[in-house]
């Protein structure tokens, strides 16, 4: 769509945002309420509650452009009240706080003003927002301020007295530096763009999960757990996993990969074509993250070395096992026998990890298949004069 009024280009960017800036609200306010949970599009825009009820309502409005001003008759400002006058009880003492969330910056000398956290003055934003109500001509906020003015007066005072305004909020251009200000104290020494993009994974499933309605609100206990999780994996111990299963197209792969000799030596034993399929996701995710650890420094060559030696050793104990268990004169149905449930075990085997504590087990599954694509291990009792035709007919 192009650039005229009816763009959907702001509303998607809106949207966005809010998703956004939600994580900030978590990350910010959050550590001051450890037995609260905030919720997207449930009770409105973004919510805190506790014990399943809500405990604060946040209306979060983006404008594009750095120095828009929030005057008290706003349409956005109108909209907002008609939500709450309709939704949250207007009359309600005790009900839940409200916020208006804006990037814009509340005018000199009005009411939004007035309701700063900061600088408020109760009394003088109800004055000035009767007014406005009484005097406006507005057609866009007629209905809202009418039905503002038909609260009465009591009620017109408890319901401001539940509002605040957040203005100068963060563009969507800044929450990302937002987030990782929040997270300072988290971020690991030479790998923080990686840690935070791992954040931002979690978070957006997280996100998309409450809106489609999998998820009816994400704890604080809960959120702080994830985060501390991902970064426990950038420890000396651990890993970070940066490829999930979710991330792989099987069928792409199999078709990238079928011709290569790991998956010939698995053919060499007729392994079955769905494990067959899934041991070449586990080639792929292992060889992958082979590469983005090295590159992202978490991992050194000597290291992944030693592993692949200990694959090797364990992989020579067992192969020789199963070729003293096969007859001198097996035919190749034996052996392909022998060799598949050979290929089977060692898959099955977790007791080897790289690092102490990263035990996913479709790295060693991957490893062991880098390892037959190289021709350093097998499956077939003959695999290594295979290979080397395999290796002759390919040059």
């Amino acid at each position: 769509m192009g650039k005229g009024s009816h763009s959907a280009a702001p509303n998607a960017i809106g949207y966005q945002h809010q998703t956004w800036w939600a994580l900030v609200e978590l990350l910010h306010t959050g550590a001051s309420r450890p037995d609260a949970a905030l919720t997207l599009e449930l009770y409105d825009d973004v919510a805190w509650e506790r014990q399943g009820s809500a405990t604060e309502l946040l209306q979060v409005k983006h404008h594009i452009g750095q120095h828009r001003t929030l005057t008290d008759t706003a349409t956005d400002l109108w909209r907002t009240l008609k939500v709450w006058m309709d939704e949250a009880a207007p009359s309600d003492a005790d009900g839940p706080a409200l916020a208006l969330v804006t990037t814009e910056t509340a005018g000199d000398a009005t009411a939004v003003a007035a309701l700063r956290p900061h600088s408020r003055n109760e009394a003088e934003a109800l004055r000035l927002l009767e007014h406005v109500a009484r005097t406006a001509q507005s057609k866009q906020t007629k209905e809202a301020r009418e039905q503002f003015l038909g609260l009465g007066n009591a009620a017109r005072l408890t319901f401001v007295s539940r509002i605040r305004v957040i203005d100068r909020s963060p563009h969507i251009q800044d929450i990302a530096g937002q987030v990782r200000e929040r997270l300072h104290w988290a971020l690991p020494l030479g790998h923080e763009d990686l840690f935070l993009s791992m954040v931002w994974r979690w978070w957006d499933e997280t996100a998309l999960a409450l809106l489609q309605g999998r998820q009816r609100s994400v704890d604080v206990g809960d959120a702080q757990a994830a985060i501390a999780d991902i970064r426990d994996q950038f420890t000396r111990e651990n890993l970070p996993t940066l490829v999930e299963l979710a991330d792989v197209n099987a069928g792409e792969l199999e078709q990238k990969y079928r011709m290569h000799p790991f998956v010939q030596q698995m053919h060499w034993v007729a392994y079955p074509p769905r494990n067959l399929q899934k041991a070449i996701v586990d080639y792929y995710r292992a060889y992958t993250h082979t590469v983005r650890w090295l590159d992202e420094d978490l991992i050194g060559a000597a290291e992944l070395t030693r592993f692949e030696h200990e694959l090797v050793d364990e992989w020579e104990r067992e192969f020789e096992w199963m070729l003293d268990a096969l007859d001198a004169g097996a035919g190749d149905d034996e052996k392909k026998t022998a060799g598949k449930a050979l290929l089977r075990q060692l898959l099955g085997q977790t007791g080897l990890a790289v690092r102490a504590r990263y035990n996913d087990p479709f790295f060693a599954r991957g490893q062991r298949h880098m390892l037959a694509d190289t021709g350093k291990i097998g499956w077939h009792a003959d695999f290594e004069a295979r290979i080397a035709e395999l290796l002759k007919v390919g040059t």
